[in-house]
């Protein structure tokens, strides 16, 4: 009798154990599912832009449907005011245009700002040192002083139009004639904005910052240094290249490196013809396929919103921009598609945020064509 029960109670154990084991064997099922599905959706969040988006995006353009299309703030006054992102794709081909066609952006430090404006520090003065004996006192050193820069910022702006022929098109890709369109329309104000923008409603350019013919350690914070050519409006008669080697040795050592020379072409075909006494000129053009010109080993940009050469005209600036010209912007631009205003035309005001300003006046010197 005894072990008759015995074998009952040991069935009915294994009973329990075989359904524990089924309940486990559900569990990992259903942990193993729940993460695919957390895969998959990670990697749609992942992904680039879907061609469900591209679409809606496209039909917006075309048609004007909104459907899809996620709301972002456009004015920077008011963040009720409505517009929408332009896709990654529009965005990567403004900002490919931008370096190419406007040469201060290239050469310059630009940053992403996240709000309206943007502040910076920069040290005015290292911190004094000074020598004692083992047991003598350590008197207190001065601290460092401290300047303020904030760029002035500016709404850019770029209204192109487009038939609704062209948009119904289904030959022409307007997301490509969009992103050269408003490529090209705020390169060309860029330019201008940061070689002498006003700073009032936008940038201000490096030839807007005071100038001065003190040296560094002299003149006041922000202000730039020039060295005057001894002729207005012109190079000195005899040995013009000497007043280019006293600009580029007017640059602290520090700043050659990476320093470039900026000015339009035709100051450039004036330089192309400088010669040493032996005959060789000093412009080196290059040899390789996107290698720069130089001159003096270092190369040159060519900007056509420099200023000729005239009578006090600053119409040749050498440095290095990376650490002397600070240009920052919105990391996103906005459009909005208007069908109303001009029918038949339906026009995309596109908009971004964008200041400058110079924010290391010793790294930047210029050229003065004046007595």
């Amino acid at each position: 009798m005894l072990e008759v029960k015995a074998g009952a109670l040991e069935a009915s154990f294994e009973a329990i154990e075989g359904r524990d084991e089924d309940v486990a064997a559900l569990r990992d099922e259903v942990a193993a599912l729940r993460g695919r599905l957390d895969a998959a959706a990670v990697a749609g969040a992942r992904a680039p832009l879907s061609g469900v988006k591209s679409a809606a995006f496209g039909d917006y353009l075309r048609k004007g449907a909104e459907s899809g299309l996620e709301v972002k703030a456009v004015s920077g006054a008011t963040d009720a005011a409505g517009g929408y992102a332009v896709p990654e794709e529009v965005d990567a081909v403004i900002e490919k245009t931008l370096s190419a066609i406007s040469p201060i952006r290239a050469i310059a430090n630009v940053v992403k700002v996240g709000s309206a404006g943007y502040r910076k520090l920069v040290t005015t003065g290292g911190t004094p040192s000074g020598w004692v004996s083992d047991s003598a006192a350590r008197p207190e050193t001065d601290t460092p002083d401290f300047a303020e820069v904030a760029p002035p910022f500016g709404e850019l702006y770029a209204n192109p139009a487009a038939s609704q022929a062209m948009l119904d098109d289904a030959a022409f890709d307007v997301e490509a004639w969009l992103g050269q369109e408003i490529a090209t329309e705020f390169a060309r104000a860029e330019g201008a904005a940061f070689v002498s923008g006003s700073g009032t409603n936008r940038p201000r350019g490096f030839l807007a910052s005071p100038n001065s013919a003190q040296a560094d350690g002299v003149r006041p914070f922000g202000t730039l240094q020039f060295v005057a050519t001894g002729a207005a409006g012109a190079f000195p008669g005899s040995n013009p290249q000497d007043k280019l080697i006293d600009l580029v040795q007017s640059l602290r050592a520090p700043y050659r490196q990476g320093a470039v020379f900026v000015m339009n072409s035709a100051t450039a075909a004036r330089i192309r013809k400088f010669k040493t006494s032996d005959g060789a000129f000093l412009w080196q053009p290059g040899l390789v396929a996107g290698q720069p010109d130089t001159l003096l080993g270092y190369p040159v940009i060519e900007a056509e919103d420099m200023p000729d050469v005239a009578a006090d005209s600053l119409s040749i600036a050498f440095g290095n921009f990376k650490a002397g010209y600070l240009i920052a912007e919105r990391s996103e631009t906005q459009i909005l598609r208007d069908p109303f205003t001009n029918k038949p035309f339906v026009h995309f005001y596109a908009t971004k945020r964008v200041g400058g300003a110079v924010v290391n006046s010793e790294a930047i010197k210029l050229l003065k064509f004046s007595a």
